[in-house]
């Protein structure tokens, strides 16, 4: 007989048929003779009860198996510790040829995208980690970690598996080898996700204990909560759970991804075999239960969580899988519960359409749509207490290695945290911030919306969200655009919106009222597909002329134009934005936009969506740089540019601000800038394949990262010294996707306050005196919070946020 248990299907000896539990009989009674899983009585098994063979599971033989259950100056010299370097996935610059402003630029310049995007999201479990953040503010964080994770695993992991599985990898920008930077990824991901789960079980959980939100195992329940527990379970939870056998009649079952399950291993009682069966837990039904709030209506549990939080002994949640687990006697009657973890499955979600060979662009997503379902697997999480021989099954079963399994004390999936996170306690969350009225469109707060039309005709309008107001400046413009008798036409492109967009209901209202819409729908916008798909659907049955862009580009730029009869005649009124058309995420993301009737902007959008509806192949631009053919080969212009002042003996400067910077090309054109002595500021929220300070190649290159309340989105472009700048802004990032596969547009800023209000974003969000992380020449991030004293440095959005405030007369943040 094998030292190595295994599965065993049904024999002769298993328990017969029994009845199913009578769930519209069950009231608050406590059940009688149940017992905690995996604790028979004096320690014998459970009674042995009738079962049905569809609800048990089964695999493979018989044994048996037991489960258990500043100043830039002071960081560069700073000795780094031993686990912030791997030398293994990391190459540096190669410093044995000359550096210098006429020599080759070196291998190894440029840092690798994916370990840079798992730095920048290990800033964001730093601000999980910041206890000068407020308490539900920092599991917001760990929940914004969690599911950058999933994201990253889906698409960048994913795909880098595919490309090393087909054999058609090649080395990375940074030199590393496909298999490198996966093993990189791997070891970083099991650091961080540890790193997360010890903050949130040592820090986190005894933190909100403190505040009255008390997160329970089942085990820590007292004997009251139990019972209202059980009663909840089994008339909101067991009529929606299937548990699914394994056996040689029920093959291994498809785990969708991101699901949470329990893998259940149950002990034939008068065999002793073992079978194993999975069980899901509802998507469905809410992931954090409130146990104060869980019983029958009308008896106990009236009111909302909030209210007991707030009473002498706080409130009681416990997650589902908890509650789920706890209850599998419910599921498998008669027979010994040896073993149920939580586990959960990440798989590849990335989207392949062919659309030069789809007929119709929007049935080929929908098709894909359906096949994106089943992907192959690319991580397992598991619980850390599950069994090896169990983890060992999953591995196979799922077709990975144990290098793409993570193993994680419970609770796995911290997204939870997004649940805390929506429960009202005023003092544990950020201070409210109302936006205001963006200054240029109304000289007072009014609950009443001016002529927008009018304010824009007096001068161009520099909006700065989430500080000045999205609906009373975007959302003002279009819905006033759709009902203005005046109005003869608009276009508008749309790569994410929400579900009750107010966006997409104004272009409905505007071609119900005989006005000729279009409207440039992305259907290829990354995880909002199906809503984007939904909304296509709507505009063409309200008669707007949709159109889903341009073969091989995604359209990312932010464009709205519209055309109005005046009394001099026609004019076109535009909006350029480096933010989506969202009313939601406008409120948690800062972006910028411009409102302006300018004659060359206006031409400039006719042109753009003239080639994103029709054949314009040739269309020029005054003040607009396009993707994919303008924008790389137009910032490089510039950049030289300032590399030509420089070597004139004239004062030079470039600022950069972008989610993202990777292209090689423009990274190379940053590093000669250095080498010419321009001084270049570089404000980064995510990726960064710039190496910086390094001597010879990018001392004068200095790079920041800022996160914190609100998600850094806006992108400018600034080129020359103070009071001489060249500024854009607009949707495009640094990255290949943006300047090759997508269309992207930048527009040049005129008004000489705007110039310099947007070129002092960039000098203040680098500057010393801000706090935020430091890229060193190491390649790693240094965070920089308090100056040499101990003072905290300036937090550069709440100032944003003052500043906004203060146009209002008696208006204070937080009031």
């Amino acid at each position: 007989m094998s030292d190595t248990p295994t599965f065993s299907a049904p024999d002769e000896s298993w328990p017969g048929p029994a009845p199913e539990p009578d769930v519209d009989a069950i009231g608050d009674e406590p059940l009688l003779g149940t017992t905690e899983v995996g604790d028979p009585p004096n320690g014998s098994v459970l009674n042995v009860e009738p079962v049905r063979a569809e609800e048990i599971l089964v695999a493979a033989d018989d044994v048996s198996l037991v489960g258990v259950e500043h100043e830039d100056a002071e960081y560069d010299d700073e000795p780094v510790a031993d686990a912030e370097v791997h030398p293994s996935v990391d190459i540096g610059v190669d410093t044995s040829q000359t550096l210098g402003e006429d020599s080759p630029l070196p291998k190894g310049r440029f840092a690798d995208r994916e370990l840079s995007w798992m730095a920048f999201n290990e800033r964001v479990l730093e601000q999980s980690e910041d206890l000068d953040l407020p308490l539900l503010e920092r599991a917001w964080f760990s929940a914004i970690f969690s599911s950058n994770l999933d994201e990253f695993y889906m698409v960048r992991v994913a795909g880098l598996k595919r490309r090393i599985a087909a054999g058609i990898a090649k080395p990375s920008a940074s030199g590393l080898e496909p298999r490198q930077v996966l093993e990189g990824i791997q070891l970083r991901t099991r650091g961080l996700t540890a790193r997360q789960a010890s903050h949130f079980q040592d820090e986190v959980l005894p933190a909100l204990h403190a505040e009255g939100i008390h997160l329970r195992a089942w085990a820590e329940l007292d004997d009251m909560q139990r019972e209202r527990m059980t009663a909840y379970f089994r008339r909101q939870i067991f009529p929606v759970l299937t548990p699914l056998a394994v056996d040689p009649s029920h093959p291994f079952p498809y785990i969708s991804g991101l699901s949470l399950n329990l893998a259940v291993v149950v002990r034939n009682p008068l065999t002793g075999k073992l079978h194993f069966a999975r069980v899901k837990v509802p998507q469905s039904l809410p992931r954090l239960i409130n146990v104060d709030t869980a019983a029958r209506p009308g008896t106990i549990g009236i009111g909302v969580p909030e209210d007991y939080v707030s009473q002498p002994g706080g409130s009681t949640f416990i997650t589902l899988e908890e509650v789920v687990r706890a209850h599998l006697d419910h599921l498998f009657p008669g027979v010994e519960i040896v073993e149920a973890h939580s586990f959960r499955v990440t798989r590849n979600e990335d989207l392949e359409v062919e659309e030069d060979d789809a007929e119709n662009l929007l049935t080929a997503m929908e098709e894909e749509l359906l096949r994106r379902k089943f992907g192959p697997v690319v991580r397992l999480e598991v619980e850390d207490t599950i069994s090896s021989f169990v983890r060992d099954f999953l591995i196979e079963k799922l077709e990975i290695s144990p290098a793409d399994v993570i193993s994680l004390p419970a609770p796995l999936d911290l997204t939870l945290c997004n649940d805390l996170h929506d429960l009202d306690i005023a003092q544990l969350k950020y201070p409210r911030y109302v936006p205001v009225t963006a200054a240029g469109l109304a000289e007072v707060e009014s609950s009443r919306p001016g002529d927008i039309f009018a304010s824009i005709r007096s001068h161009d309008v520099l909006l700065h969200h989430p500080y000045d107001s999205f609906a009373t400046s975007v959302q003002s413009f279009i819905t006033q655009a759709a009902r203005d008798p005046h109005t003869l036409a608009m276009k508008q492109t749309l790569y994410r919106t929400s579900g009750d967009s107010p966006i997409v209901s104004a272009l409905i209202e505007a071609a119900q009222n005989g006005k000729q819409v279009v409207a440039i729908v992305e259907i290829k916008a990354r995880f909002d597909e199906e809503a984007n798909i939904s909304w296509a659907r709507k505009l063409e049955r309200a008669g707007v002329h949709v159109v889903y862009g341009m073969v091989g580009l995604k359209t990312h730029c932010k464009l709205s134009l519209v055309v109005r009869q005046e009394a001099d005649g026609l004019r076109r009124y535009c909006h350029i934005g480096t933010g989506n058309y969202h009313p939601k995420t406008a409120r948690g993301y800062e972006d910028l936009g411009l409102l302006t009737c300018d004659r060359d902007v206006a031409q400039d959008l006719t042109r753009l969506f003239n080639q994103l509806s029709g054949y314009a192949p040739r269309s020029t631009f005054h003040r607009l740089l396009v993707a994919p053919l303008s924008i790389r080969p137009g910032l490089i212009e510039r950049i030289e540019g300032q590399i030509a002042r420089k070597r004139a003996g004239e004062e030079a400067w470039i600022g950069i601000k972008v989610n993202s910077v990777v292209d090689e090309a423009i990274i190379d054109a940053l590093y000669r800038a250095s080498q010419a002595g321009v001084p270049v500021d570089v404000l980064v929220r995510g990726i960064c394949g710039i190496r910086a300070g390094v001597p010879g190649l990018s001392e004068n290159i200095r790079v920041r990262s800022i996160l914190g309340r609100y998600l850094e989105h806006s992108r400018i472009f600034a080129f020359g010294p103070e009071g001489e700048e060249e500024v854009w802004i607009g949707s495009a990032d640094l990255m290949h996707r943006n300047l090759d596969r997508r269309v992207e547009a930048l527009v040049r800023i005129s008004d000489p306050g705007q110039i310099t209000y947007l070129a002092d974003l960039v000098r203040r969000g680098v500057a010393s005196t801000t706090s935020s992380w430091v890229l060193r020449k190491n390649g790693t991030w240094k965070r920089h919070t308090r100056d040499k004293r101990g003072r905290r440095l300036e937090d550069i959005q709440t100032t944003l946020m003052n500043e906004a405030s203060a146009r209002v007369i008696g208006r204070s943040l937080g009031s």
